[in-house]
């Protein structure tokens, strides 16, 4: 690239190609195929040369191979990178804890796009002269992801932004890639083979193909930031769409630290961020019926000038009908109400379990249920540095998950807000918060109530 490039010393990873050829994706996961299935049978030789007979899961399921497959999933990025994400966290209560950590790392920062490849992209969307445009173009990316990077630039006309490029071939390549990315998982035995996960591979195409139009992000950006325009605890970058296409995002840098790098922020800094961020959780739910379900910490970032927190990635929002913010209002009045028959006519209603689910795991999720409520039954604020409820939500979710007569996949839009709600949690407990979660949601189901 020649022009007003600026490459920046700081490296968020290592430069490398995305394949982007159909042929050479296949031939990719074909080896990585290749290879579990080789570590398995010769670790089975000497298992059994020693007098041992493991069962297939022990050879297939290894960290060796667990990494492995991050780090090949991690180099193609696109929808194999995202679908091995989406699987580490939903999926993360099937595994065994050290398997979790290592495919837990694909929501780390992706490898990024060389200069060339990059010049490519940009090229085919703004035309070759689009340098001109720019006062200075950040060659060297400030973040990469799944599905794309983001670079920083400044036009001629002193607008300062925020710039996500997408990696080539990434629409063209996510039927097939998500499809080589479940057969990977069945082969490792991360997923049992009982288990029905075409409802949940056809969700994850739809919504990969909907995260890969970058226009359709533009919009829910857009209304996001109309949402949020009086709001001066938040903040939304403007869309810039004269720059902006179904492979580039174009919008206003703003300028933050991660969100999550508070943990050393005084204590009452640190309540107010994730009151806000739960505040704004429920406001998604019950009041804008529409909600960014991506719950990566990069999403938000915190300018401490300001005390504002900077919403990020709206490719992954989702819509809510009526009839499932109605259902999930009813099943979280039960819960503050400790209502058990009106806690599970809510959870038949929105579909984590029907008539036809036995009676005991009918009880285990309601049990589940219940737990989650602790909090919210605790007068003032609860402090999420001193529980062990996510430790005691994930025995009991692998306990279930242990039960072959339960394989049961509820609605997908349940399954995103899921996501969001234990990606909260988390950042909850990283930052050591102490909000008083009754009253939040108190607040926001008068709000639902007041507003019908």
């Amino acid at each position: 690239m020649k022009g007003p490039i600026v490459t920046d010393k700081k490296s968020v990873s290592r430069e490398l190609p995305v394949p982007s050829g159909r042929l050479t994706r296949l031939a990719r996961f074909g080896g990585l195929a290749s290879g579990i299935a080789g570590r398995a049978a010769i670790q089975g030789a000497r298992n059994i040369a020693q007098g041992k007979r493991p069962a297939a899961k022990e050879l297939l399921l290894t960290p060796a191979n667990a990494r492995r497959m991050a780090e090949q999933l991690a180099q193609m990025r696109g929808a194999a990178m995202k679908v091995g994400q989406l699987i580490s966290m939903d999926a993360g209560d099937m595994l065994p804890p050290e398997l979790a950590d290592i495919m837990g790392r694909l929501r780390a920062d992706a490898h990024y796009m060389p200069g060339g490849q990059l010049k490519k992209v940009l090229n085919a969307n703004w035309g070759e002269n689009w340098l001109k445009r720019f006062e200075k173009f950040n060659a060297r990316p400030i973040a990469a992801a799944s599905i794309g990077q983001v670079h920083r630039a400044r036009t001629k006309d002193g607008h300062d932004l925020a710039i996500k490029v997408q990696y080539p071939g990434v629409r063209k390549s996510i039927d097939s890639d998500v499809n080589n990315v479940a057969s990977l998982m069945r082969l490792s035995g991360a997923l049992p083979k009982s288990l029905d996960i075409a409802p949940m591979l056809d969700e994850a195409k739809r919504q990969l193909h909907e995260e890969a139009d970058y226009e359709r992000e533009s919009r829910y950006l857009t209304r996001f930031a109309t949402l949020l325009r009086d709001d001066p605890s938040l903040a939304v970058p403007d869309l810039h769409e004269n720059l902006t296409t179904t492979d580039v995002l174009a919008m206003t840098y703003l300028d933050g630290m991660p969100v999550d790098s508070l943990t050393s922020a005084p204590q009452q800094e640190r309540d107010r961020v994730t009151e806000l961020l739960i505040d704004l959780l429920f406001r998604e739910l019950f009041e804008f019926r529409l909600m960014q379900t991506d719950p990566n910490f990069a999403n938000y970032r915190y300018d401490p000038h300001t005390g504002r927190i900077i919403l990020l990635d709206f490719g992954a929002s989702r819509e809510f009908t009526p009839q499932t913010v109605t259902a999930f209002r009813r099943l979280m009045a039960a819960g503050l109400a400790r209502d058990r028959a009106a806690i599970r006519n809510a959870i038949v209603d929105i579909g984590f379990f029907d008539e036809h689910t036995k009676n005991h795991n009918q009880e285990a999720i309601i049990d589940m249920f219940e737990l989650s409520m602790t909090p919210l039954h605790r007068p003032g604020k609860f402090d999420f540095a001193e529980t062990d409820i996510a430790l005691r939500m994930r025995d009991a979710a692998m306990k279930l998950g242990a039960d072959r007569d339960f394989w049961h996949i509820p609605p997908m839009e349940t399954l995103f807000m899921q996501r969001k709600f234990g990606g909260i949690y988390l950042l909850a407990t990283r930052l050591k918060a102490r909000v008083d979660l009754r009253a939040l949601l108190e607040k926001n189901l008068t709000h639902a109530w007041t507003a019908r």
